[in-house]
């Protein structure tokens, strides 16, 4: 149990691809910190190949972590807000949703995040919950680096091609996701559901 800023914050341990595990870490987040008014579904993993390569593993695994895991995540957290008739969804799809070699699995589960999405939109709309998605586009962390290392690619030299291969020139930082997550979670959004807003610098503008 720590405090950030005046607010209270703890850490809790989850398995989101298992009910019960997923059940009980938000209603351990209700007991201890009164209530629960957004969710961020940012679990992920990558077991990528190319699909004649790819386990029955692999695909299980990216898909228990992503799809499953927002599924049941929404799923426990919207009790609540549908009886309080307020709350922010803020699921992280990836512009590997339309496609990336290698990424059968991980494609697949990021574009069935984006349909989940604006499916709940329309169910939970009526109740006051928001449900909207974010496609990251190249961010530098310690996932990227490892796509990095596994390329045979030094860390600086793959973050510079992937900043000249989009119009701002730039990788993006979790800060630049954080940033859209804080204004999809805030009362300023409001009028918007369903959607998955990239923020990518421009990349799948070409």
């Amino acid at each position: 149990l720590s405090l950030v800023d005046g607010a209270k914050a703890i850490g809790v341990g989850c398995d989101v691809s298992n009910a019960e595990s997923v059940d009980a870490a938000i209603a351990r987040v209700v007991e201890e910190l009164g209530g629960v008014h957004v969710l961020v579904n940012n679990a992920g993993i990558t077991r990528d190949n190319l699909l004649f390569k790819m386990t029955e593993d692999d695909w299980d695994l990216v898909m228990g972590v992503h799809l499953k895991g927002a599924f049941l995540m929404t799923k426990a957290a919207q009790k609540h807000f549908v009886e309080q008739r307020y709350g922010k969804v803020v699921n992280i799809s990836s512009i590997s949703a339309l496609g990336n070699r290698g990424q059968a699995n991980y494609s697949a589960a990021k574009m069935g995040i984006q349909g989940f999405t604006r499916t709940l939109g329309i169910e939970l709309g009526p109740f006051g919950v928001n449900v909207n998605a974010i496609a990251p586009g190249f961010i530098a962390t310690e996932m990227t680096d490892a796509t990095a290392a596994r390329l045979k690619l030094d860390v600086e030299e793959f973050r510079k091609m992937n900043a000249d291969a989009n119009p701002v020139k730039r990788v993006g930082y979790p800060e630049d996701i954080a940033a859209a997550v804080t204004f999809l979670s805030a009362d300023e959004s409001s009028y918007i559901t369903g959607q998955t807003l990239y923020v990518d610098g421009g990349i799948t503008l070409g």
